[in-house]
């Protein structure tokens, strides 16, 4: 399969057809794309031209398109599609898929579109899903899937799971429940092709399988579906009763979006915000780590001025490797953070966070050592003062270390608060580990050199 590149020539082509309202041009043109490239085609034309195409295609197709598209894009479909119109596109729609585009509807308009849903337990079932939140397992899963009953046998499960398996689009598991529909195990597909049709099901079963509560957070469903390589995951209620399942390609949404999540606090950013949202959003994004910086800056200056008569007694030198010695207390602290973070993500961090800073102040000092004998040869041939480029070179060791102590410790803090840990990674830990920087530096250089 070669991949989509959308062209400006195509984007032009496109264009014109709606232009020109050549409608059957455009729906030959756009059975030849997959959804996913529809969407992508979708979001580089004017929402008037993408509200055209929508339309104009069949609801089986355009379905998958909202779907997948940018939620401002769709939003704004949206608003110029009547009740029913949307109603038709959520009834070729997975519920999962279905209940969060009705959770972005204006209130005043959802129950008006449910009530417009011919499939009235699709209907249901979409209700069912709303009233979950949606970083929680319940919000992500869907409803459809295959279950079984462990009393029934070979033949009927046979019958029975030709009936279900119609409204699912694809079967990864087949799930076994007791009467009041509680998760048991689940059935293998080669157990149930090789056993006699007169077997009951709770004799070939398997009672091992992993599972999630309703409650649980979005997350740990992530990584719980990656540590065991699953393609999906039955959900039960508070008391076990099978109520859905979560398939890998809704983890992958969550990994993405967390990984957006993270990358934007590591550089500062503390909403989720894209480049096309108003200068207004970004600045409140951005703003308050940007602020922590200046408060930062103020307080490297207010140390450096302590230490003014370093300066007074023609050490002036000194201040020339303050921006070296903040340099690398940011880096290391942000290396180090940056490990644990991943660390705490995918759940690989072992042990007691005394070791872990032990090691970590092993790390730093063998780092700091080799770093510091470049540094004090440089200064040392440079300055032709040998106490001089002693006193920066322990400077810089010492600053390593507590910048990968600092680095290490304020993650695994934060996580044991319930509070983010990747919000380490960014200018917090940069900022902090300039201003402690700046005062170990001077203050060593000022024990060294005896001033």
């Amino acid at each position: 399969m070669i991949p989509f590149k959308l062209t400006d020539e195509l984007l032009e082509q496109i264009q014109q057809l709606i232009a020109d309202k050549k409608n059957a041009d455009l729906r030959l043109m756009m059975k030849e794309f997959h959804y996913a490239d529809i969407a992508e085609i979708a979001e580089e034309l004017t929402k008037d031209e993408a509200t055209y195409l929508i339309k104009l295609l069949d609801s089986e197709k355009t379905s998958d398109i909202l779907a997948e598209m940018d939620e401002d894009l769709r939003e704004s479909i949206l608003k110029n599609l009547s009740a029913k119109e949307i109603a038709g596109e959520l009834e070729e729609l997975d519920t999962d898929d279905a209940a969060d585009i009705v959770s972005e509807l204006p209130k005043d308009i959802v129950q008006e579109v449910i009530s417009e849903i011919e499939d009235k337990e699709h209907a249901k079932d979409i209700v069912d899903l709303l009233r979950y939140d949606e970083d929680t397992a319940g919000g992500l899963m869907a409803k459809e899937l295959v279950k079984v009953k462990e009393n029934w046998n070979v033949l009927t499960c046979v019958k029975e799971m030709r009936a279900q398996a119609e409204n699912v689009t694809r079967v990864h598991s087949i799930y076994v429940v007791d009467d009041e529909d509680k998760l048991k195990g689940r059935l293998s597909l080669k157990d149930l092709l090789t056993t006699s049709t007169k077997t009951h099901i709770k004799d070939v079963y398997i009672s091992k399988v992993d599972y999630v509560t309703v409650n649980e957070k979005s997350e740990e469903v992530a990584k719980i579906m990656s540590k065991y390589d699953l393609e999906a995951i039955p959900v039960v209620d508070e008391i076990g009763r099978l109520v859905g399942r979560i398939t890998i390609d809704d983890i992958v949404d969550v990994i993405r979006e967390e990984a957006d999540k993270d990358y934007q606090l590591a550089a500062g950013i503390t909403q989720d915000v894209e480049a096309d949202d108003s200068i207004i959003e970004l600045t409140r994004a951005r703003l308050p780590w940007l602020f922590l910086g200046l408060i930062g800056g103020i307080g490297a200056f207010i140390i450096m001025e302590g230490f003014e008569k370093i300066l007074a007694q023609g050490y002036a030198i000194l201040f020339l490797f303050t921006p070296l010695i903040a340099a690398m207390a940011g880096n290391v602290g942000v290396q180090s953070s940056a490990i644990i973070v991943q660390g705490l993500a995918n759940d690989d961090l072992k042990g007691s966070i005394n070791k872990r800073l032990v090691k970590e102040m092993l790390l730093a000092t063998l780092n700091g050592i080799v770093l510091a004998m470049f540094l004090l040869l440089f200064v040392w041939l440079w300055t032709k003062e040998p106490q001089l480029a002693l006193a920066i070179s322990i400077s810089l060791v010492a600053v390593i270390i507590v910048a990968g102590l600092i680095g290490t410790f304020v993650p695994l803090f934060l996580d044991k608060r319930g509070i983010d840990p990747a919000i380490a990674t960014g200018p917090f830990i940069t900022t902090s580990n300039d201003i402690f920087g700046i005062l170990i530096y001077f203050w060593i250089a000022k024990l060294v050199l005896g001033i």
